[in-house]
């Protein structure tokens, strides 16, 4: 209780540095692979973040102003993200794989006054709006924007917010999230209750713009513990970090795990017996990656977790009778956060879609009074749209969502996106997608295809097309043509029966490979 409390008399999100540790203990570990390996103290980044906001104010940029970041995972990430913070502006982390396009549309949505990016792609930023680069030597560069010195940390307003996160727009444009300083201080605090061991060294290479990623790293600043952070991440990289820094807890979406459990030859020759903790959320996990899990990491507590941006990644937590987590679940419900299953009427069901409502919920989507209303009850309580299960015990597990949303390889995919980004080829008149299980990924697009009358298309063309005008994750891996797509008895796409021969058809396939 003692470092909670400690943690419960900061007020900026920004500033979370305990300041009652060792300045001098390691914090980060960048694994950048531009500069090679750097480290850096707590005392490190606190001078660092209050040297960003020092630059910011000496830019004449005003409280309340919007700062974006574009950038990879590494230092300056977390120091721009902080010290923007600390200077009373609200940091605004944008998916850098998103095209061009709806980065343009995130900038101006936010009204961005400064962004700061990595040379890859600081190019992608419209002239208009100033651009500090990291890594960059000359008079743009980020070591010449920071101000050193000591700064002091701006005491946000009550409700004010810290930082806004945008959703990946499968249904439509990206959707600004708003969230503020005091839920996410709360955040921080319930996760560090009781406090984590000392000794801990965090492995982040979730992007750093997604809310898994972002959490983990707050966590461990205000834990004093160590973070390693790659900057993107690969199968084979994140098991070499594991055994060369000794990592002991990872934290992941289950797609990542997923492919190290693949990488049989490198974890066999790699010392994992350091790691206690093994995390994962924002996707469903199966019961084969669990147990795959059990075995890599034989000294590891296995949890799945669970988290929207809207919501808060702390929903769920321990029993409250010391019942252990059953691996599927993704845990008991906090008791200080509201959490109910509702089923038509029934705001008790056994299954139904998870409202929740605790201080990290989202004050409201920004600019969108009327998508706001569809989700955020006028008493707070937040509509996931996820279906949970709740057992004899209390725990939750994930079943799916209330819509036709599928997760690949933790990205949320929405059918009728994809559909209609497929249906803009000149040669296409209809497409129907529809998920196919897959191990690694959790789902993966399959597609239905009705051709223009007298066109000729192969499956290459259709995902080369696919590839070009949306994210990767998007794309259907397989490509099926049709003279014309099945109907219901109601003149509707039957997607019953495309998803039964999708998934005939791949578990044909992997047959064969096998």
């Amino acid at each position: 209780m003692e470092a909670q409390k400690k943690m419960s008399a900061l007020y900026n999100l920004g500033d979370l540095v305990n300041r009652s540790k060792d300045p001098s203990a390691i914090a980060l570990i960048d694994l950048n692979d531009a500069n090679g390996v750097r480290e850096y103290t707590h005392g490190d980044l606190d001078k660092a973040a209050c040297a960003v906001a020092r630059g910011l104010r000496a830019r004449d940029l005003k409280p309340g102003e919007r700062i974006a970041i574009l950038s990879s995972n590494r230092v300056e990430f977390l120091t721009a993200y902080l010290g923007t913070m600390r200077a009373g502006m609200v940091s605004v982390p944008i998916n850098y794989k998103f095209p061009n396009e709806t980065v343009s549309y995130i900038l101006q949505d936010a009204d961005i006054k400064m962004i700061f990016a990595d040379a890859e792609r600081a190019s992608r930023a419209p002239s208009a709006i100033p651009v500090v680069t990291f890594g960059d030597e000359g008079p743009n560069g980020f070591d010449a924007f920071c101000d050193p010195g000591a700064f002091e940390t701006i005491r946000p307003a009550p409700g004010e917010v810290a930082m806004f996160l945008y959703t990946s727009g499968s249904t439509g444009r990206p959707k600004g999230v708003p969230l503020t300083h005091e839920g996410h201080l709360w955040v921080v605090n319930v996760r560090i209750d009781p406090p984590p061991d000392a000794d801990h060294r965090v492995l982040v290479a979730a992007p750093l713009y997604h809310m898994n990623g972002l959490a983990m790293c707050k966590l461990a600043i205000g834990a004093h513990l160590t973070i390693i952070l790659l900057p993107q991440f690969t199968a084979k990289g994140y098991i070499e970090a594991i055994g060369k820094y000794g990592v002991t807890w990872l934290t992941s979406v289950p797609t990542m795990l997923a492919m190290v459990a693949r990488e049989r030859e490198l974890l066999e020759k790699t010392d994992l017996s350091s790691v206690r903790i093994a995390r994962m959320g924002s996707a469903p996990v199966s019961q084969k990656l669990y147990d795959d899990l059990r075995d890599i990491f034989p000294n590891a507590l296995i949890t799945n977790g669970y988290g929207t941006t809207e919501g808060g990644p702390s929903v769920y937590g321990v029993h409250p009778d010391g019942l252990p987590q059953p691996g599927m679940s993704i845990g008991y419900p906090r008791p200080d956060c509201d959490a109910r299953l509702v089923d038509s009427d029934d705001l008790d069901a056994d299954q139904g879609v998870l409202q929740c409502r605790n201080p990290s919920v989202m004050p409201g989507y920004h600019n969108l009074p009327e998508k706001t209303a569809e989700v955020l009850s006028e008493d707070g309580w937040y509509d996931t749209g996820d279906i949970m299960r709740r057992d004899e015990d209390g725990f939750h597990y994930f079943v799916g969502r209330a819509d036709d949303m599928f997760n690949c390889g933790g990205e949320n995919v929405y059918p009728a996106e994809v559909e209609k980004m497929l249906e803009r080829h000149p040669d296409i008149e209809q497409a129907c997608v529809v998920p196919v299980p897959d191990e690694i990924k959790g789902y993966k697009p399959s597609a239905f295809v009705v051709p223009m009358d007298g066109k000729q298309l192969d499956e290459q063309s259709v995902k080369a097309f696919a590839l070009a005008n949306g994210p990767a994750y998007q794309h259907p891996r397989q490509v099926v043509f049709m003279e014309s797509l099945p109907l219901t008895g109601t003149n509707k796409i039957d997607r019953k029966q495309l998803t039964e021969r999708a998934t005939a058809t791949a578990a044909e396939m992997q047959r064969e490979t096998a």
